[in-house]
């Protein structure tokens, strides 16, 4: 009698998107996220506080909590953005720009010299030598080694011997985030919730990518 395989399930927490069984899913082994948030092009989460402007790379940020897999989607909490204190800026002391007229009329200061009323003169600074790029090397990949797929709304892993120009089901995007709006311009599909956001379907295929997209 030959032995049925336990099907796997997808886990649908925020930041995991990996498969597991029931029979093996221990406290742990899922890493995830709470509830992100977004403001004036910034994207944040809400647990760990980290964030980036690129949606991408927000999505690649690991996951800062810990537990078990589940087929439940989380319930999304009502984050507010907190607002960054702005830096204030100076402005110059009439002191200073008192100095600095006296300075300016000063003969020896003209002429180049120290001058122990006005300090000594600022000594030119060299130009920064220009450092050559080098040409990325080339990545060599073993065919059989399983890889994740960063193509935009995939994550799935594959092995360079399956890949192939239908493998991947993936958004070219850009993702757009507007008034309160998430969606994909490729597909022009637009929702207000994060999670339904993360459900819309892909709508374009071709190859697997390991590689971040820059």
């Amino acid at each position: 009698m030959e032995q049925t395989e336990v099907p796997k399930l997808r886990c649908q927490r925020i930041g995991c998107n990996a498969t597991f069984t029931e029979d093996n899913n221990p406290d742990g082994s899922c890493t995830y996220h709470d509830s992100p948030f977004f403001h004036d092009g910034m994207k944040e989460w809400s647990c760990c506080k980290k964030r980036s402007h690129d949606f991408s790379l927000f999505l690649e940020i690991p996951g800062c909590k810990t537990g078990k897999h589940t087929t439940e989607k989380p319930v999304l909490a009502k984050v507010t953005p907190t607002p960054t204190p702005k830096n204030p800026v100076s402005t110059p002391t009439a002191a200073a720009a008192s100095n600095l007229s006296s300075k300016e009329s000063c003969p020896r200061c003209k002429q180049g010299f120290f001058c122990s009323d006005h300090g000594s003169q600022a000594q030119p600074q060299a130009a920064p030598a220009k450092s050559q790029a080098s040409a990325p090397a080339k990545k060599i990949v073993d065919i059989n080694l399983p890889q994740t797929c960063k193509n935009q709304g995939c994550g799935q892993t594959f092995k360079e011997k399956d890949n192939h120009e239908t493998a991947c089901n993936y958004h070219p995007g850009p993702a757009v985030f507007h008034d309160r709006m998430r969606g994909w311009k490729c597909c022009d599909i637009h929702v207000k919730e994060f999670d339904e956001f993360m459900s819309i379907p892909p709508c374009s295929k071709g190859w697997h990518n390991a590689d971040q997209a820059s």
